[in-house]
């Protein structure tokens, strides 16, 4: 049935942003290592205007323990160390007039341990949308069985179409949690 596939299709395409957006939140949790993903949300305050990082600056992995942020206008290096500082990445920019570096200090213990309940609270907030595209979509369907514009064998397909969605949706988070989780504790 036409209405019933496009709100299958419609769940389908909420979950995987769902999806997308759980991975590009946990890629901006620290680990050990360096990475640019790291400063994807800090926002400055260039010229009164909140601007991500990203636009303002190239940010690179020089090596493992090190990143470089290298404003495209030097006037506004002051500004990117100021929202660097005040972010909760918990990194102290070292500023040479140039470009700004940012050494990845080792993780102790207790700070992985934080850092795994960072990911795993992220890991849950992905879970709980996709459960919250399933919600409305099995009462849309529910709707649709009411007003007699679905049978009760369509609605019944078409929910378990879209809890095997809602399943793969979870367990690909699921996947990237362990990966990150990994990530973090790799000494």
């Amino acid at each position: 049935m036409e209405l019933i596939d496009e709100l299958l299709a419609d769940a389908k395409e909420r979950m995987t942003k769902s999806v997308e957006s759980s991975r590009g939140e946990l890629a901006t949790v620290r680990t050990g290592r360096a990475s640019p993903h790291l400063l994807d949300r800090i926002t400055v305050d260039y010229y009164g205007n909140p601007t991500p990082l990203k636009q303002l600056a190239n940010v690179a992995a020089s090596d493992a323990r090190l990143l470089t942020v290298t404003p495209f206008d030097k006037g506004a290096l002051g500004a990117i160390e100021k929202a660097i500082q005040e972010s909760d990445v918990g990194l102290t920019p070292s500023n040479d007039g140039n470009l700004i570096r940012l050494q990845i200090p080792e993780m102790t213990e207790e700070r992985r341990r934080e850092m795994v309940k960072v990911v795993h609270g992220v890991a849950e907030e992905g879970r709980v949308a996709i459960r919250n595209v399933r919600r409305d979509i099995m009462s849309d369907l529910r709707d649709l069985k009411k007003e007699g514009e679905a049978g009760e064998d369509d609605e019944r397909r078409a929910e378990a179409t879209l809890q095997k969605q809602t399943d793969d949706a979870v367990a690909e988070i699921d996947s990237l949690l362990k990966g990150k989780e990994e990530e973090i504790l790799e000494v």
